[in-house]
């Protein structure tokens, strides 16, 4: 494995997401803030919370695997909401990541609520970084 995620029993145990990362080995991938927009550079989900998260997960998804990786390989994400997403709201970001990351060894992740993103619309914004084995 050249990846091991942990929560040390010195640290707070946090649902969703693991403490520490430590990589070994493997090719490092990063990958620029993805936005709510498909293949044509249209926005998906105007106003709609958990449509622009499944966008930009199948966002993240395509960055992966054009690098050579799966979802598996994330090691880190950052996720950003505009602030008008509401605390109910975010079930809606727990649910697709779930379905997209290994939840038994869930990436480290941060999230950050922003008074807007750049674009007006965009409620959710996501980078992230893989390690894909060599």
């Amino acid at each position: 494995m050249t990846v091991k995620f942990s929560d040390p029993k010195t640290m707070p145990r946090r649902a969703g997401y693991s403490q520490v990362a430590e990589v070994t080995k493997g090719k490092l991938v990063l990958i620029a803030g993805q936005v709510p927009h498909d293949t044509d550079d249209k926005l998906v989900g105007a106003g709609d919370f958990a449509a622009q998260v499944e966008q930009v997960f199948k966002n993240v998804d395509a960055a992966v695997r054009a690098a050579g990786g799966t979802m598996k390989d994330l090691v880190k994400i950052n996720n950003y909401a505009a602030a008008s997403v509401t605390p109910e709201q975010m079930r809606a970001f727990r649910d697709v990541r779930d379905r997209y990351v290994n939840t038994a060894a869930p990436p480290v992740s941060t999230f950050i609520y922003v008074s807007r993103l750049v674009q007006p619309g965009w409620l959710f914004e996501m980078d992230a970084m893989a390690v894909i084995d060599a």
